[in-house]
């Protein structure tokens, strides 16, 4: 199975035992959707809906934290998830979440796991059979076990590792000429980051960009996306892209910075820079 799949090979493979669906879409608090209520109207048949926002470590007062070991393999027994499962990963939202999921499959030991290119979006467009409601359950077997060296903490970025570090927020918010919208984070970035927005990575139509195509938009940020490198957004979900755009690249020896700017922004003794990349 590649990486990123198509909505013709998804559509020849429903109903395949092994075959795991997961619609992974978020919207932020402001944008008036819901997704829970927008999967329950309409998803691909037999997707499950893996929810960001409760998969999460919920003793952290920053949003979308890594759960530990035994919390996420309970939540994906409890979705009827298997470990061993070929998972399909979806979403439906202008931040393309689904990459999220991806990352956070494999950090806690799914080998098989690939993004719908386009998403719900795509297959929609071209007329394939959605449901409602949520499929039956189903017993799974998921024994997680967290990767070592995919992740950073804010102490490692602030000591330094030697990596360069790649914020995948939008120009406006990198450069603090636009707000936070998380109370109590301030505007900016980690001193010496460089900018390249996660939008950049997908063509108009949402679907991912490939070989030459990603390797123009990160040498445009003075990126090589060959090497290693951390990832930061503003609350480790849309950073993903960056990680899974080096995945497809054949570099995974990029590491998420979980915390990202919800966690950095919101300290008042880390430094900040304002203004474009230096």
């Amino acid at each position: 199975m590649d990486d990123l799949v198509s909505t013709a090979w998804l559509a020849s493979e429903l109903g395949a035992p092994d075959l795991t669906i997961l619609d992974a879409t978020y919207f932020l608090p402001d944008a008036g959707r819901s997704a829970r209520d927008e999967y329950d109207r309409r998803h691909i048949p037999g997707a499950r809906f893996f929810d960001i926002e409760a998969i999460v470590d919920h003793d952290q007062i920053y949003p979308h934290m890594l759960p530990d070991a035994p919390c996420f393999g309970q939540a994906m027994r409890d979705l009827g998830v298997g470990q061993d499962d070929r998972i399909i990963v979806y979403d439906n939202s202008p931040l393309r979440t689904a990459v999220r999921a991806w990352f956070m499959l494999r950090h806690f030991g799914a080998p098989h796991v690939a993004l719908l290119d386009g998403g719900l979006a795509k297959w929609v467009a071209e007329g394939r059979p959605t449901d409602g409601g949520e499929p039956a359950g189903r017993e799974a077997l998921f024994d997680a076990e967290a990767r070592q060296g995919d992740t950073v903490t804010k102490e490692e970025v602030a000591h330094g590792l030697g990596l360069p570090l790649v914020d995948a927020r939008s120009q406006p918010r990198f450069e603090g000429s636009e707000k936070d919208p998380r109370p109590g984070v301030a505007a900016g970035h980690i001193p010496g980051a460089r900018n390249l927005p996660y939008a950049a990575c997908y063509r108009p139509d949402g679907t991912f960009k490939r070989d030459s195509e990603l390797e123009e938009v990160f040498a445009a940020a003075g990126v090589d996306p060959r090497q290693p490198f951390i990832a930061s957004c503003g609350s480790g979900v849309t950073a993903n892209s960056l990680v899974f755009a080096a995945h497809l690249l054949g570099n995974d020896r990029v590491r998420l910075y979980d915390g990202s700017w919800s966690e950095w922004g919101a300290d008042p003794r880390s430094e900040k820079e304002l203004g474009p990349a230096r």
